[in-house]
């Protein structure tokens, strides 16, 4: 899941898992933050398999990555889901780490708790979750990942590359996940973009 990969670097937490802390400024008053809803409902069987990021909101762990950023998602021996994150960096060298993600909504499946081993705050396998899915194709073919918080932000795509009409798709669920688009970026990527460019602009 897009999430944070080794300390050196990066991750989400995926998306992540793709949480940190969340500083935010008051006014006169404290202001409530809606949380994402999550999607009614996750198949888990197929929402397994290779992940590419094609956007996502900028995070301290992503940085050292260039390009080819996905994620693989396979079920473990305790029935939870073993995720393997890899990258190319500015080097030219494999950026990679391998966590777990453990369902922490039996409603939807579609919120889990991401734990990276060596991660600062993101070691413990079993927590609150860190990893919504806000949007999903009716396909599988496309995901928005975010936090409850809403901070991080990912696009997964089965394919490097996706069509006008499903960039319109992808831009209207982080919409309405109360997400800007504009704050996503695009991630380089064999076959698809191949510039840095806001979600919002393409």
């Amino acid at each position: 899941m897009p999430v944070p990969a080794r300390s050196r670097f990066r991750w989400i937490s995926v998306a992540t898992a793709p949480i940190g802390a969340v500083a935010v400024l008051f006014a006169a008053a404290p202001v409530a933050v809606a949380v994402p809803t999550p999607v009614p409902r996750l198949d888990l069987q197929r929402y397994l398999g290779t992940w590419h990021q094609l956007a996502a909101v900028p995070q301290y762990f992503t940085l050292v990555c260039a390009r080819d950023t996905r994620a693989e998602y396979t079920l473990d021996p305790a029935g939870d889901v073993s995720v393997h994150n890899s990258c190319l960096t500015w080097a030219g060298t494999t950026n990679e780490i391998t966590g777990t993600a453990t369902v922490t909504d039996p409603v939807t499946d579609a919120q889990l708790h991401v734990a990276f081993p060596g991660v600062p705050a993101q070691e413990q396998r079993h927590g609150p979750p860190n990893y919504v899915v806000t949007g999903l194709a009716s396909d599988y073919s496309w995901a928005v990942v975010t936090d409850p918080a809403a901070v991080s932000g990912f696009v997964l795509s089965r394919t490097p590359s996706l069509d006008a009409g499903q960039w319109q798709d992808v831009r209207d669920a982080i919409a309405a996940a109360g997400q800007d688009t504009c704050r996503y970026l695009t991630s380089p990527a064999a076959g698809g973009h191949t510039a840095i460019v806001p979600l919002c602009s393409i």
